[in-house]
């Protein structure tokens, strides 16, 4: 069957793209841009793209395809989606054609929650492979284990993030209502999404409706750092088990040891040691990811040793606290952080990793919920474990209303007040030229944003060598 997917070069939907042409499907599509490295990816994959939208795209094979896959990027007026709906094209929202193609007959376990589901789901997966289960996986990132955003395994297990975003224009219900989940973990759910949630208790809805989804003998493993995970979970038919690092749960981390090895702790259950666990990821909330993969793969029937060898095994997920780069004594790490909780503990997950450091971070509020006013005083106390923040302009901002949109400059402000040195500054490229002269040797650098961040990274380390 030939798929054309309008928004391929998404992570997601790349990565889905990939699964298609794994399954034997030939795979085409189209994007607004296609850059590095999806454009590099879609190549080696043998999928053939275009760019940028025109109706003649869906016909250059001289027919149609025999079913499109609309992204959630795509609007009403997009030139191909309005040409599949004039010429009876079929179409579907990616999360119908994976719950149609891939998910029918296998055990769906997914992740879903505000923090912490590209690593939490990565983890999963590289636990059921490393116990021999095969099992197949579509995450919205790299993990370092696979190589790829997706897998397909020939295990009866499909791990799959959950995204709580829209599906399509054509449906406005959250993506991982589509996912069947029969094994879920709940990392827990604090506002975001301003530009499609109106509100917490709209945005909560969403995980309602998706922890009713379970089926009575499915499971649910619940993080219970948040006040409202009781809930949320009240919402669940099936056994629920609660996890977490801070608070009472039933999953609990003890004679935690936090270092440049990532965290050892011994794992509990309602009190009663498990086993003590090394996992070579940084910080105390991956730890807890790890405690709710860790209860996951427990009600899944793996033994304590298969779960603790598989996280051990853990190589980590690209733009996760990845390591772009060292040069002339600095350090310079990318991470995907952008909500204020998000950007607190990568902070001190970095900030644990490597003592003796002086840390820099810097952040892009690059995301719809970012760019507003939302969060504005709690991101004024997301920067105390840094030495110093700076704080970009969003390029993107004028795509926000007048009256909701944050304050970039106030911010910086606010947290100098807060008790960390900080500075405002106008683009990445202002800030890369602003290090590249200040840098020591021994010091680190921690760029966050949701974004390509203008080649921050790349730019940085450019600079640093070029560098009398």
């Amino acid at each position: 069957m030939h798929i054309y997917l309008l928004g391929i070069a998404g992570t997601g939907m790349g990565s889905f793209a990939g699964l298609l042409k794994k399954l034997g499907h030939e795979v085409s599509g189209s994007d607004e841009n296609v850059y590095p490295p999806m454009s590099d990816k879609l190549r080696d994959w043998g999928i053939t793209f275009h760019s940028p939208y025109r109706a003649d795209n869906l016909w250059i094979t001289g027919k149609p395809p025999d079913l499109a896959v609309v992204g959630n990027v795509i609007r009403a007026q997009n030139p191909e989606a309005t040409e599949l709906r004039r010429r009876g094209i079929p179409h579907v929202s990616f999360p119908e054609a994976l719950e149609e193609l891939f998910l029918l007959g296998k055990h769906s376990v997914v992740v879903a929650g505000t923090h912490g589901k590209t690593t939490t789901t990565s983890l999963l997966a590289r636990v059921l492979q490393h116990a021999g289960r095969d099992p197949s996986l579509l995450v919205g990132g790299v993990p370092l284990d696979f190589g790829e955003g997706f897998r397909l395994g020939q295990g009866p297990h499909f791990v799959l993030e959950g995204d709580e975003y829209d599906t399509a224009y054509f449906d406005k219900g959250p993506k991982f209502l589509h996912y069947r989940p029969r094994t879920a973990i709940v990392t827990g759910a604090e506002f975001d999404h301003a530009d499609i949630y109106k509100d917490l208790a709209h945005y909560e809805s969403s995980f309602e409706k998706f922890c009713a989804l379970i089926p009575a003998d499915g499971f649910l493993a619940m993080c219970a750092r948040f006040d409202n995970w009781k809930k949320l979970a009240g919402f669940a038919r099936c056994k629920v088990e609660t996890y977490s690092v801070e608070r009472e749960a039933q999953w609990t981390a003890h004679d935690i040891e936090l270092g440049p090895h990532g965290a050892r702790f011994e794992v509990r259950f309602e009190g009663k040691g498990e086993k003590r666990i090394t996992v070579p990821v940084a910080g105390r909330h991956n730890l807890e990811n790890s405690l709710g993969v860790w209860a996951a793969c427990r009600a899944l029937g793996l033994t304590p040793d298969e779960i603790a060898a598989g996280l051990a095994a853990f190589t980590g997920v690209k733009r996760r606290q990845e390591i772009r780069g060292e040069v002339k004594g600095v350090l310079v790490i990318d991470d995907f952080a952008h909500h204020p909780t998000a950007v607190r503990e990568t902070i001190a997950a970095i900030a644990s990793r490597y003592p003796g450091r002086r840390l820099v971070a810097v952040f892009e509020p690059r995301s719809n919920t970012a760019m507003r006013q939302i969060h504005q005083e709690e991101y004024a106390h997301a920067f105390g474990g840094a030495a110093e923040a700076l704080i970009s302009q969003p390029t993107a901002i004028a795509k926000v209303p007048e009256a909701e949109r944050g304050d970039a400059k106030r911010l910086a402000d606010d947290i100098a007040r807060s008790g960390t040195r900080a500075r405002w500054m106008e683009s990445p490229d202002a800030i890369v030229a602003a290090l590249a002269s200040e840098l020591k040797s021994g010091d680190l650098v921690l760029g966050m944003s949701n974004g390509g961040f203008g080649g921050f990274h790349a730019k940085l380390l450019r600079a640093l060598e070029s560098r009398t």
